[in-house]
């Protein structure tokens, strides 16, 4: 992928790099970008921003496919899912105290989770967070 870049995106480019308020990994796109746009070579971007060659090339293949802007920029990552609040324990501790269904001795944590479930109140539960959540209370 060839990299070319006008002057006001060099010129972007150069104060990102310039100014440090940007992370450590936005200023290496930025300047993996400068080197590729003077027609540096992979090998020789590596051994001048102690890259890999891999971050080399996703980094131009990004360039040119999603535009500048969006080089440099990271990637939404997934991370940790929200834990439940306090409103949403209530909501969860609530079917698993009630009395046990029709034809059941007791109530277990998967019909607990079932319930909820059918009864739209979260979108999806496990029967491990019930249980996480009714020792924690208990």
């Amino acid at each position: 992928y060839n990299v070319s870049l006008t002057d006001e995106q060099t010129q972007y480019l150069s104060d990102i790099t310039g100014i440090g308020k940007h992370s450590a990994r936005k200023i290496s796109r930025a300047r993996i970008l400068l080197s590729a746009s003077s027609g540096k070579g992979d090998d020789e971007i590596v051994s001048d921003i102690h890259t890999g060659s891999s971050a080399v090339q996703r980094v131009r293949e990004r360039s040119v496919k999603n535009g500048l802007t969006a080089a440099p920029e990271e990637k939404a990552r997934p991370g940790q899912p929200e834990k439940p609040s306090g409103a949403d324990e209530a909501l969860l501790t609530a079917p698993a105290c009630s009395e046990a269904p029709a034809g059941r001795s007791r109530r277990t944590l998967r019909l607990s989770a079932d319930r909820l479930a059918e009864s739209e109140i979260v979108p999806s539960v496990s029967y491990v967070t019930i249980h996480n959540i009714l020792k924690k209370t208990t």
